[in-house]
């Protein structure tokens, strides 16, 4: 099918990564070829090191990666949380965009390594990521944030599993989340939104691979039936009263688009804060066509929205 994509990502289409999520460990290698292959990120201006911290009960040991700014804007923080379809990534994957995020909101940042389905599914990934943002929260000090002042912070998969998050913080009284940022977020294991339905073939992310993330995430034959937790799929939440202020990106051509509008009227609808921008002509990871001016709008927005979230 043919899309009326921006111009300067249509041209750019072809030279996009094309991951087939059936071959899942080829998928995960062609990642890591690709980040050896581009070019090293620039560090300068913030400091970064690694902690292992406990994870869940009987779980293993949890990696976060934390970047501290030579100049903070104030004692705030950022809690980042990978993409991937809750299939790939890692730390590296979101190495590059960490350090900006460091350096230009002026914010610690800490990103966490959670477990990946199918090996670890539902709920071993967010509890994971539970027990980063506690720890996060428990010292925060010693990094000169303000407890009070972390955001989350999360993109496709990752900002459904950041939305979770919230919901889950929420319920067992966890630690406080200033803001949420929800780029492009992955929360409806239904599948049944237009969007959804409609792109099959769009790139990087479609109809197909959505099927197979929630498959892997949840379990063969569970997405889609009754019984799947609030926490793993959000926009199955009824009350979404008393969360963070939010802010809900969505791509024109993505088939996540629709579920992400809906979560951001849901929360709306619930009296929590919240700004939603769809940006016309994209695609999701469009914003990996760093040089059009439409992904240079979002990540300068996304700079924007979490300066503001953290009252800077």
């Amino acid at each position: 099918m043919s899309y009326p994509f921006d111009p300067e990502l249509a041209a750019a289409v072809e030279l996009l990564p094309k991951l087939d999520l059936t071959d899942l460990q080829g998928a995960r290698d062609a990642l890591t070829k690709l980040r050896a292959e581009l070019p090293a990120p620039d560090p300068t201006g913030v400091t970064v090191t690694e902690v292992l911290i406990a994870g869940p009960a009987g779980a293993p040991e949890i990696p976060l990666r934390i970047y501290r700014p030579d100049v903070p804007s104030g004692p705030v923080g950022v809690f980042d949380v990978h993409g991937g379809g809750f299939i790939l990534g890692d730390l590296d994957m979101v190495h590059a965009s960490n350090l900006t995020l460091a350096r230009e909101v002026g914010a610690v940042v800490v990103s966490v390594d959670y477990r990946l389905a199918p090996e670890d599914p539902y709920p071993a990934g967010l509890e994971d990521c539970y027990a980063g943002l506690v720890w996060f929260a428990e010292h925060a000090e010693e990094y000169g944030v303000d407890p009070d002042r972390i955001a989350i912070h999360g993109i496709s998969a990752g900002g459904g599993l950041a939305a979770g998050l919230a919901l889950l913080a929420r319920d067992r009284g966890g630690p406080a989340i200033a803001f949420q940022y929800l780029g492009v977020p992955e929360v409806d294991d239904r599948l049944g939104t237009p969007s959804m339905t409609a792109y099959t073939d769009t790139p990087l992310w479609n109809q197909p691979n959505a099927v197979l993330s929630w498959a892997a995430y949840l379990g063969a034959g569970v997405p889609g039936t009754a019984d799947v937790p609030v926490y793993a799929a959000p926009a199955r939440a009824t009350d979404l009263s008393g969360l963070p202020p939010a802010y809900v990106s969505a791509m024109e051509f993505d088939p996540l688009r629709d579920e992400g509008i809906a979560y951001a009227l849901g929360l709306q609808a619930a009296g929590v804060q919240v700004e939603l921008h769809m940006f016309p002509g994209t695609f999701h990871g469009s914003s990996l066509v760093e040089h059009a001016a439409i992904s240079q709008l979002e990540r300068s927005e996304e700079i924007t929205v979490l300066r503001r979230g953290l009252r800077l």
